[in-house]
């Protein structure tokens, strides 16, 4: 695998790759989550894309073929009252395609992105993970991310 930044005519592609990721999520949680549904549009990737500030990193295979992605972007605590004004680079979707999985395109992908933050002079790394996505916590934890804070839900209806 090679690694860049993702261009305008992978949108179709990355769509797809995240439509792995939206089944996943829907079977584990349809009270939250839509199936068939895809967090983003081709037009709203491609938007992304576009702004400097929300790089996609992508994994592509010797035909150029996209087979892995890290949505980020590039945050600032710069105007708050109670926060070091510490640089971010956040993982806002991470996923590689179901075919290459447990074979070590994700971590190699993570390490990656990881390098990009450094480059980028950022204080860390952030992501969120959904608990029903036990496999990904485990990843995340191998490669050693730690809990930065945790989100806690009671369901009233």
């Amino acid at each position: 695998m090679q690694y860049r930044l993702a261009v305008k005519e992978d949108a179709k592609r990355l769509f797809n790759l995240l439509e792995e990721v939206q089944d996943l999520h829907a079977t584990g949680r349809p009270d939250i989550f839509i199936k068939g549904a895809s967090k983003y549009t081709i037009k709203e990737i491609e938007n992304i894309i576009e702004n400097e500030n929300t790089p996609v990193f992508v994994a592509i295979d010797c035909n150029n073929k996209v087979m892995g992605y890290a949505f980020c972007s590039i945050e600032s605590a710069q105007n708050s009252n109670n926060l070091q004004p510490i640089k971010t680079l956040y993982i806002d979707d991470l996923c590689i395609d179901k075919s290459l999985r447990r074979r070590g395109e994700g971590e190699k992908l993570y390490n990656y992105v990881l390098q990009k933050a450094k480059e980028l002079d950022c204080y860390h790394l952030t992501l969120n993970v959904w608990h029903l996505n036990e496999s990904a916590l485990k990843f995340y934890q191998k490669l050693g991310m730690l809990p930065l804070k945790t989100t806690m839900e009671q369901i009233v209806k």
